[in-house]
């Protein structure tokens, strides 16, 4: 039986430049490939990631500003989360996605314990576990701090410089995802989450806030405001990912 003479087929080069178009029709092209791999991508997408299918003089903040426009008055806008840009359906239409079970149940449950630790490490982070412990005034057991970094929460930190260098805990990129935050300077300080009814907290002597357990209240995220201009969140929790 013969066989196949093997050959090596190099695939076609991806034109990223776009030369040949008229530049109206060029930056068009290169609007829809950004939007194209927005709505592809289940994560947001970073801008070195983009800038594969643009040409190399392309402004991506610039396409990302047109594609914003015109998705104004959408039931889904294009935000600025986790160091990348997402897709995101629209809080007001929560309940009609809900009511059409449209997407699978996606929801994070964390639990009271779980939601007091990880808001005392994003605030306080890099921290170590016996930290927390003194900021909240109860013991946080290695079973919180296990379930928090299985769910993509936290994750460990550097050595704390203290005796036995313990580990420290930091926030992921999967909880700036979930909190729909860029960085962690979107984070409101906590007088702001006082003032807003989201967090109540009782100051110690070392001027840290002692969150109770008993006292501490996260709104959902379709319950809190929602910014519809493109770009940078402010830092509250946000709507559901678009499916």
């Amino acid at each position: 039986m013969a066989r196949h003479k093997r050959t090596d087929v190099e695939p076609p080069i991806f034109d990223t430049e776009l030369a040949d178009m008229p530049a109206d029709l060029r930056w068009r092209e290169w609007m829809n490939r950004i939007e194209a791999v927005l709505f592809a991508a289940p994560r947001p997408v970073e801008r070195e990631i983009l800038a594969r299918v643009v040409g190399r003089a392309a402004s991506i903040e610039l396409l990302i500003e047109d594609i914003c426009a015109e998705l104004q008055g959408k039931p889904y806008d294009l935000v600025r989360v986790a160091g990348g840009w997402q897709l995101r359906t629209r809080p007001a239409y929560a309940e009609a996605i809900a009511a059409a079970r449209a997407l699978p149940e996606r929801r994070l449950e964390l639990t009271r314990t779980e939601m007091m630790v990880l808001v005392s490490i994003a605030y306080h982070q890099p921290v170590t576990r016996a930290s927390v412990s003194e900021i909240l005034g109860r013991e946080v057991s290695r079973d919180i701090i296990g379930a928090l970094r299985e769910k993509d929460m936290i994750a460990a930190g550097p050595r704390s410089p203290t005796p036995g260098a313990p580990f420290t805990y930091v926030t992921t990129k999967g909880f700036l995802e979930h909190f729909g935050l860029d960085t962690l300077r979107g984070l409101p300080d906590l007088e702001a989450l006082e003032d807003a009814g989201l967090l109540s907290a009782v100051p110690v002597s070392s001027g840290t806030p002692q969150v109770p357990p008993n006292e501490l209240s996260i709104n959902r995220p379709d319950e809190l405001e929602h910014d519809d201009d493109c770009g940078v969140l402010p830092g509250s929790p946000l709507d559901q990912e678009r499916g």
